[in-house]
């Protein structure tokens, strides 16, 4: 098969147009295809190609999203010679009687994803390069996305980060060690019009030496393994050292006022203190980060992970050596996740850990902003009493989780939480009358008024109030450190 990719950017421009005008859109893939159309794998094709029409669009999705050979009149006749011709001058096709697709091109949100087709496992080359994947979804998610001036994105891949960020920002350089996922951000960047993406091949932070950012992005090749197989998951390092040189080189090349957001992952010689290694490399940097944890795996949960491919002795076989690897450096816990950092000038900088569900996550980018700034606030503030006089409004949905025991024939509350509805959805605990506190929060008055009225409207003793008091401070805190909360001007 012909893997060859030619960045032919005013080719790749003319079939992004194509495919715009023929309504080649996530819409149309999720009408057409069904919800779980982005989760499908090859042995699902035969089924999804009978779902769709013989229409223009029914045959470039067999051709571009499920990988289907159609015949080069239908193509034509969907995309004009024009974008036939783009097709095969980029190398993404072949072109003959038959349009043999060499690559996928999925539309995530408004972009056009062009990179190489449905894995084949073991079979991949070490060179490929993959599409929109999970990993892909939650960096996307959790990447604050300010108007900024210069964004850089490591490790780009097929680019999405880089496009993602072309939307808000002025000027994106996007590196990569791998030639081939060089090419496909260029012809990605072209598919989707975009000339404010610059490519620069190279190893992680070495394309911009000297240079600084007001956002990076980062999805590296993190996982920790004795192997060096796939540029897309195995890096030039040994244990989880990338990981630790991609937070600190970050944090380096982060402007003031500066965002990072990456996915990297640590390992834990003690399961009692499993973030350890990551908090010390995250306060190392100087800036205020926070880590979210989405995976902590015994050694050999992490192995048959990453190892799902094979089958049989193969299977046995990698098992074996991976287990040895993480036996050899004494680990008893890998853990993958987010951290996220801010550079701001001055003050104590601190490190947050949360666990984060990756499958209930949501977009995050701007509670993330506001997370970051109220902590910045938060550490001006002299103790309670500067709290109690600030102004604090809600910012993000909110439900209320009562959890109710029998108790001599009336109910009585066990527990209760305030769970942020969107994001990263993170709860906060909260007994009843905090939770009264939180729905009673008004920023045109002060906290203190905000807890004197609840403890008032709930007729609350003395005793009481003061417990309410020192519990509304507490959940307070947690959710403007959540982002569910902020500060308003006096």
């Amino acid at each position: 098969m012909n893997r060859d990719l030619v960045a032919d950017t005013v080719a790749a421009e003319r079939l992004g147009t194509a495919l715009r005008h023929v309504g080649y859109s996530e819409d149309a893939v999720h009408r057409l295809l069904g919800e779980d159309a982005y989760s499908s794998e090859r042995a699902d094709t035969p089924a999804d190609e009978r779902r769709l029409p013989d229409t223009p669009l029914g045959t470039l999705l067999r051709l571009l999203f499920l990988q289907v050979p159609v015949s080069a009149q239908d193509t034509e006749a969907a995309l004009g010679r024009e974008g036939i011709d783009a097709l095969e001058a980029t190398g993404l096709a072949d072109v003959g009687d038959q349009v043999v697709p060499h690559a996928r091109i999925l539309p995530i949100g408004k972009v056009l994803l062009a990179s190489d087709g449905f894995s084949r496992d073991a079979d991949d080359p070490a060179d490929y390069v993959a599409t929109y994947t999970p990993t892909a979804r939650v960096l996307d998610s959790l990447t604050p996305r300010p108007r900024v001036d210069r964004v850089l994105d490591v490790g780009t891949g097929s680019g999405i980060h880089a496009l993602l960020a072309a939307q808000h920002a002025r000027h994106i350089i996007a590196t990569d060690v791998n030639p081939r996922a060089i090419a496909y951000t260029e012809l990605n960047a072209a598919l989707n019009g975009l000339h404010n993406i610059e490519c620069r091949q190279g190893s992680l932070f070495e394309p911009v030496e000297g240079e600084t950012f007001d956002l990076i992005t980062c999805n590296a090749p993190y996982v920790v393994s004795p192997e060096r197989r796939w540029a897309y998951r195995d890096s030039e390092f040994s244990e989880d050292e990338v990981s630790q040189r991609v937070i600190a080189a970050a944090a380096d090349h982060l402007a003031e006022d500066g965002y990072a957001a990456m996915l990297v992952s640590w390992l834990a010689l003690d399961e009692k203190a499993p973030d350890e290694r990551v908090i010390e490399w995250a306060e190392a940097t100087g800036c205020d980060s926070w880590i979210l944890s989405t995976l902590n795996s015994d050694p050999l949960t992490h192995a048959a992970e990453w190892n799902s491919h094979l089958v049989g002795e193969a299977l046995g076989v990698a098992l074996d050596e991976w287990t040895q690897y993480f036996d050899s450096l004494g680990v008893q816990l890998v853990s993958e996740g987010a951290v996220i950092l801010h550079k701001r000038p001055s003050g104590e900088h601190t490190a947050r850990v949360d666990e984060l569900d990756e499958e209930d996550l949501d977009d995050a980018g701007d509670q993330i902003l506001r997370a970051f700034e109220a902590r910045a606030r938060l550490a001006e503030l002299r103790g309670d009493r500067d709290l109690i006089a600030a102004r604090i409004g809600v910012a993000s949905s909110l439900r209320f989780i009562r959890e109710l025991e029998p108790a001599g024939g009336r109910a009585v509350d066990v527990e209760g939480s305030v769970e942020l509805t969107d994001g990263t959805k993170h709860a906060v605990d909260a007994s009843a009358d905090a939770q009264e506190f939180v729905a009673s929060i008004d920023s045109r008055m002060r906290l203190g008024e905000v807890i004197d009225a609840t403890a008032h409207r709930l007729g609350l003793s003395d005793e009481e109030a003061r417990t309410l008091s020192e519990e509304a401070l507490d959940v307070t805190r947690e959710l403007l450190e959540l982002g569910a909360l902020r500060f308003r001007g006096d």
